[in-house]
């Protein structure tokens, strides 16, 4: 009978819960450590250097500490900076969290795309060369947010948000003139993680509909290829949740549809 994969999932606060739900769906079977680094939060506030020396050697001792068989990098702005130097000290395998360029300018229909992200994210090369090699004829426009994920973050915690902060961020996805211009914004690439936490206010607030780009799904099934055929015994039961600030998490019954139904220690 083979023992259940650990599996790790690093962000720098609760966005990261939303790449959780899709992989927990995919590996019930697996056993589930998920890292928040508050502490450092939000990472978006961060130089590209601070972030590296931060979570290249955090990632070590939470690899040492765990033995995951893999971590998933469930932040983009970090894994638009550190996935090659945590690929080079570690053996064990990392799946990243990216913009999903690619899938949504294959889908838009108007060729009229936003990329809305943390300022970090968006002023990235990284970014900007997915845009280039992956664009397809489409207008992208990137939108950074500086709020969007720490009201993400307030919201899940139980706390009031307004709807007009929530709409002040989003309205620059929104390029052309109504639901009927042809030339109008038809698709949004939610390229932070902590963005599909707020999908349905998302959605209530915005001028017209658009098509939501969230990357959990693929990753999800990237995490699943890689581990290779469930095994027999589950560990339904099994999940941690860790602050880097070291405080108590209280938010059991918030988090446990994200974790599959599991109390997590």
């Amino acid at each position: 009978m083979s023992t259940p994969p650990t599996i790790l999932v690093f962000d720098s606060g609760l966005g990261g819960l939303t790449v959780l739900r899709e992989i927990v769906r995919t590996r019930p079977d697996a056993h589930y450590v998920y890292v928040a680094d508050d502490a450092f939060f939000p990472y978006g506030h961060h130089g590209e250097d601070e972030i590296v020396a931060r979570v290249v050697p955090l990632i070590g001792e939470l690899i040492e500490a765990h033995a995951p068989d893999l971590v998933v990098i469930a932040c983009n702005t970090a894994s638009t900076i550190v996935m090659a130097d945590l690929r080079d000290a570690y053996s064990v395998p990392f799946v990243g969290t990216v913009p999903a360029i690619k899938p949504a300018c294959a889908s838009s229909k108007t060729r009229r795309v936003s990329v809305l992200g943390t300022r970090g994210t968006v002023k990235r090369e990284y970014t900007r060369k997915l845009i280039s090699d992956f664009a397809q004829g489409c207008e992208v426009t990137l939108v950074g947010s500086g709020e969007l994920a720490s009201l993400a973050e307030a919201a899940l915690s139980g706390q009031a948000v307004r709807d007009e902060d929530i709409a002040t961020e989003l309205a620059p996805c929104f390029v052309g003139n109504g639901p009927a211009d042809p030339g109008r914004t038809d698709t949004v690439v939610l390229a932070c993680t902590h963005y599909p936490l707020l999908l349905d206010r998302l959605t209530k607030l915005a001028p017209w509909p658009v098509d939501w780009i969230d990357p959990a799904p693929a990753i999800a099934r990237r995490v699943s290829d890689l581990l290779g055929a469930p095994g027999t015994e589950s560990d339904t039961a099994g999940a941690e949740m860790i602050f880097t600030s070291k405080r108590p998490h209280t938010l059991s019954a918030a988090l446990t549809p994200f974790f599959g139904g599991r109390v997590p220690a």
